[in-house]
């Protein structure tokens, strides 16, 4: 099975899964059936995006699957782990994830807001050092690797609005996303992993729409949930 078929199975069962998710994260999020569902959520929508797409793919789709992977391997391989050690394997396999996304968004950033619009620069620096000053007392050594992912993910953002609005959107829910995970794991703010990972999944969803649109200008889908119609196409802190 390949092309639309492939991509309408693909795309139906990642909605399932993502639906099924959230779910299980307000109603048992210490579940090993929410724990195996994460796993599958980056497959499933890399295979949708993949199947939506005719090679051969543009680099941004390329990357975009690169990402997906290391995000993938962000949710699983943390669960190998203990205490700080999970932290830093998830952080660090995301940190790989939100290179390769710079990477992608890289060739668009003249029309990001660094060249047009750089006054705008001042919302995602300040909100950068306001989450790091709330969660540099509780970090403790782990501080350095928190920063270095937050200037990252600042950075990442600003060079995903060169690319459309709806990576853009996502790339700004991803930060949201890690933000409330770090606010979860450094400060007495609880943290429903709920909230985690729907902005999570909607900042990847979004990031896959976004490629698959700027992919095939022809063929742009004139909303993000056309992607999943037709086809063309974090739960505790401890979430992802």
């Amino acid at each position: 099975m390949t092309g639309r078929p492939t991509a309408i199975v693909a795309s139906a069962a990642f909605a399932v899964v993502a639906v099924a998710h959230l779910i299980a994260q307000a109603a048992a999020p210490e579940s090993s059936f929410t724990d195996i569902s994460q796993w599958l959520l980056m497959p499933l929508l890399a295979a949708a995006l993949a199947a939506s797409t005719r090679p051969p793919r543009t680099r941004l789709v390329r990357l975009v699957l690169v990402a997906l992977g290391l995000s993938w391997l962000g949710d699983t391989a943390p669960d190998l782990f203990d205490g700080d050690a999970s932290f830093l394997v998830m952080v660090g396999f995301f940190l790989c994830a939100q290179v390769v996304y710079l990477v992608a968004f890289v060739p668009y950033r003249s029309s990001s807001i660094l060249c047009t619009r750089r006054w705008a620069l001042a919302i995602p620096v300040a909100a950068v050092v306001a989450l790091i000053a709330v969660c540099a007392p509780g970090a403790g050594t782990l501080l350095v690797p928190v920063v270095v992912y937050g200037v990252l993910l600042a950075t990442t953002a600003v060079s995903a609005t060169g690319v459309s609005a709806v990576v853009a959107t996502g790339a700004v829910l991803f930060v949201v996303s890690d933000a409330l995970i770090a606010l979860g794991a450094f400060t007495d703010l609880a943290v429903p992993g709920f909230a985690v990972m729907s902005t999570y999944i909607a900042a990847q969803v979004l990031i896959a729409v976004g490629a698959r649109a700027v992919a095939e200008p022809g063929d742009r889908p004139s909303d993000p949930d056309q992607f999943l119609r037709d086809g063309h196409r974090r739960g505790p802190v401890e979430s992802r």
